[in-house]
């Protein structure tokens, strides 16, 4: 393939004048817009300008100079395909066989402070990626370069091949410039997915009334998004403002056993008080309450599972604001509906992926925390090693941690909360506390397992936590202290392991 014509048109003018002259050298006709073409005439460069070529003025305040039949007639015409030939002819269109490109910097753009949004659409390039896309399809008959880098390659090739340029060679070119073009895009698009984040709007729509807020003398209404498509209410009275604070605080943890064995979790004003699994519901159930047998008065109470008659025996005990599950055996829902004033609630599996919350002077947006653990994600940094068993209750004690007031502290053991601590200023509180709560409660933190939410600042967290004859501690790590706090517990024969993800909440 010879190259008879260029079109030049770069916004990069490094190095243009230097290789428009050597196409010149090689008698090669060039066509140039704008600012390229003047630069070229005052360096002596002779040259047509894209006015002359379309016979149409530039429009638009430059918008559109090249978007013209004449130059994409010129470019995708196939010189192997006697009719495309034809029509240029009869069109008076002139081919064009080689197109040197490159694009308004729209990624420096954006970058630039206080840029405003009309600077950055104005940099979104039209006519340069139609060229370089045109050229490219075309490469079996027209020569593309997109890079200053690319000038020497071209020169090279033309005077090698006596400017006979090979279909490998334009190939080539050709896959570098839908790369090129590719990534402009994708820019463009993260741009423009990036501000739609920013500039999300919530439409609040499908209102419902409730009976009042956090307290009688606040006012507060339900805005239902696909809210019906998961829960739904089967007895019981109106759910309250915070019937349903609760109700999203206990969905938000039984999520994280959906396919695990039978659990039950027991919630309290937003924080878990028992959380257990087991072979069934009603072992689950028991083992959840027996973590703290007084909090689960008035609470909330979620299963994993359909509810069977016998764990609804048990469970029909107890006072409960909300029992919610997948769903419940006949003959369970007849016996626990026959107190009027219980919702029961069947609900179905579903993920959020953010969430919203609103402060004096704007919201609040952010991912949900929906990470997953798996048993290798946790990394074991002591002599001592973990067996099958402690490994479960650390895999179990990470979902549950997640989910409590911080700072959280959690003791686990056979899959079964033992005590609870969180909400408190301080790390070393709540470890105090839910020591606490478990010899209320009577049950012995030997063998257990401890999660917390947060690394250990300190050893006096650890040690409070060895006396008790736990045997692990799972946490994230990145403390300055992490050396001392591991010391610490490998001087005790503590396994400690380190996951490398907090989980604050507030």
């Amino acid at each position: 393939m010879k190259i008879s014509r260029a079109l030049i048109s770069v916004y990069n003018k490094t190095g243009v004048v230097e290789f428009a002259k050597k196409l010149a050298s090689f008698d090669i006709e060039i066509i140039s817009t704008g600012g390229t073409y003047n630069l070229l005439i005052e360096n002596g460069i002779k040259v047509r300008s894209i006015i002359e070529f379309t016979r149409f003025p530039e429009i638009l305040n430059g918008r559109v100079k090249t978007l013209h039949p004449n130059i994409f007639g010129g470019i995708l015409a196939d010189k192997e395909n006697d009719q495309h030939l034809s029509e240029l002819s009869n069109l008076n269109i002139s081919s064009i066989d080689l197109v040197v490109v490159n694009l308004y910097p729209f990624k420096e753009t954006i970058e630039k402070p206080n840029v405003t949004e009309k600077e950055i659409i104005e940099e979104i390039d039209i006519g340069g990626v139609s060229l370089i896309r045109a050229a490219a399809k075309n490469y079996k008959s027209v020569s593309v370069i997109h890079s200053v880098n690319q000038y020497n390659l071209l020169t090279n090739e033309l005077q090698n091949s006596g400017n006979n340029i090979s279909e490998n060679f334009n190939r080539s070119l050709a896959s570098k410039a839908f790369e090129y073009i590719s990534n402009y895009d994708k820019t463009i698009s993260d741009y423009f997915n990036s501000v739609s984040e920013k500039e999300k709007v919530v439409i609040l729509k499908n209102p419902q009334i409730l009976r009042y807020g956090e307290n009688p003398h606040q006012t507060s209404t339900l805005y239902k998004e696909n809210f019906d498509e998961i829960f739904s209410v089967k007895g019981g009275k109106e759910l309250s403002y915070n019937n349903l604070l609760d109700l999203d605080s206990a969905y938000g943890l039984i999520n994280e056993f959906k396919e695990n064995e039978p659990t039950c979790a027991i919630i309290k004003h937003g924080n878990p008080c028992g959380v257990a699994s087991a072979e069934n519901l009603t072992e689950a159930y028991l083992n959840a309450f027996s973590t703290d047998t007084d909090s689960p008065f008035g609470g909330i109470l979620i299963f994993n599972k359909i509810i069977d008659f016998k764990t609804s025996q048990e469970v029909n005990k107890l006072f409960f604001e909300i029992l919610a599950a997948p769903g419940f055996d006949p003959d369970a829902f007849e016996l626990l509906n026959q107190k009027k004033n219980r919702r029961l609630i069947e609900f179905k599996f579903s993920e959020e992926k953010s969430e919203l919350r609103k402060i004096f002077g704007g919201y609040l947006v952010q991912d949900k925390d929906n990470i997953v653990y798996d048993k290798l994600d946790l990394r074991i940094v002591t002599e001592k090693k973990p067996d099958e068993n402690i490994l479960e209750d650390m895999y179990f004690s990470t979902k549950v941690v997640k989910h409590i007031k911080s700072n959280s502290i959690c003791f686990v053991k056979n899959k079964k909360t033992l005590g609870i601590g969180g909400g408190q200023p301080s790390r070393i509180e709540s470890t105090k506390i839910a020591i606490m709560k478990a010899s209320h409660y009577n049950n012995d933190l030997k063998g257990s397992v401890v999660s917390s939410d947060a690394f250990f600042p300190f050893s006096d967290g650890v040690e409070q936590i060895i006396k008790t004859g736990a045997v692990a501690i799972v946490q994230p790590g990145g403390s300055v202290r992490d050396p001392e706090v591991i010391e610490t517990a490998n001087k005790s024969g503590l396994i400690m392991a380190l996951s490398g993800v907090r989980h604050f909440k507030h």
